[in-house]
């Protein structure tokens, strides 16, 4: 069985630019990582491959610079990078990122072994939708099992597996075929650190990229052009500065009566 764990280079700091004539990311000189949610998803996949021996694949849709995020995968043990990148794949939405994502996904099932699960990390730190995941999941007509905090079971002779999903004030155990595709939450593990070794072996390994004269998309479905969800404006909200508020180490009382009243004033105190 063949798991293919899906990832996405993020910028690393606050301070992004946004391009005022497209509303894209400007992506130069801003420094990028692996999405963190998107590390757990693929210790996830590594996990069950150092259990059962499944073939772990991942995927990342992005610019050629990405390709450095992938070599972080080899270094971690995966046995595949794929590099999904054309120009007519950027300035995607949810809608076009999953739809590219997922027909690759149907390539590797049909060309090389059947899929039998796909990880995608909960959401991502630069977008923030969750929707990517569920998206190829609705595409590939595999079963969706989002938030998971523990995969507790994995059964390759009946195509099973079990996981606990980690909701609002409660958590909910599943049973599910596969085919499924999954999404996970930061408590399901922790990323483990590669090797000196494999990082010296994934600097010279192979990245693959595959373009849309591999998965012969049609334009429109992709991209700018296949995203019916436009970004009008993007800011960043104006914020009141703070204040010291009395002198907590010599008049700590008086310090707390000043913040009292403060507080009243603003009727900022429950009743």
């Amino acid at each position: 069985m063949l798991i293919v764990a899906c990832i996405k280079q993020v910028p690393d700091t606050t301070q992004v630019k946004i391009d005022p004539v497209t509303n894209t990311l400007v992506r130069e000189g801003i420094p990028f990582i692996m999405n963190p949610y998107d590390t757990h998803a693929m210790e996830a996949a590594l996990q069950l491959k150092d259990q059962f021996g499944c073939k772990v694949v991942v995927l990342s849709m992005g610019p050629p610079n990405a390709e450095a995020t992938l070599r972080k995968a080899l270094s971690a043990g995966v046995d595949r990078a794929i590099l999904l990148s054309d120009r007519v794949f950027g300035g995607a939405d949810t809608l076009a990122t999953s739809n590219v994502l997922a027909t690759a996904i149907k390539r590797l099932n049909d060309e090389v072994e059947p899929v039998g699960l796909v990880i995608c990390g909960k959401q991502t730190i630069d977008g923030d939708t969750a929707q990517v995941g569920p998206g190829i999941a609705v595409r590939l007509g595999y079963q969706q099992l989002t938030m998971v905090d523990k995969v507790e079971e994995l059964d390759l002779v009946n195509k099973s597996l079990v996981v606990s999903r980690k909701l609002e004030g409660r958590h909910e155990r599943v049973q599910s075929p596969l085919p499924a595709a999954l999404t996970v939450v930061r408590e399901l593990n922790r990323p483990r650190y590669p090797t000196v070794p494999m990082r010296l072996a994934a600097a010279t390994a192979e990245v693959e990229v595959w373009n849309n004269e591999v998965l012969k998309l049609d334009p429109h479905t992709i991209g700018l052009k296949g995203s019916p969800t436009w970004v009008s404006k993007i800011f960043s909200p104006e914020r009141d500065k703070g204040e010291i508020v009395g002198d907590g180490y010599a008049d700590p009382e008086g310090a707390v009566d000043l913040l009292l009243g403060k507080l009243m004033e603003k009727d900022l105190l429950p009743l």
